[in-house]
């Protein structure tokens, strides 16, 4: 079994848990022999893509329900905007 590390730091913490950790996945029945540990420089976890938050038509009633019933305040100007509440509105 090959495992890649980011960097070194974990490269070094994976070879110190090698034995341990073959031990543990032969108890579970896998066929583990070794395990390699490689440092994969620029290696990166996968991003998602920034897709805004939307709330529901049943969120934005709740949020002005909220709003509607605190004094003017920060909090309620932001509940607000949440909402979809101009001061035309």
């Amino acid at each position: 079994m090959t495992l890649a590390a980011n960097n070194g730091a974990v490269a070094a913490k994976l070879r110190q848990l090698a034995p341990e950790l073959a031990q543990q996945l032969q108890l579970r029945g896998c066929e583990v022999t070794g395990i390699q540990v490689r440092v994969q420089v620029g290696f990166q976890p996968a991003k998602h893509p920034n897709t805004p938050a939307s709330v529901s038509a049943e969120g934005k009633q709740q949020l002005s329900d909220l709003a509607a019933s605190l004094k003017d305040s920060p909090l309620k100007m932001a509940l607000q905007r949440l909402a979809g509440i101009t001061k035309n509105e």
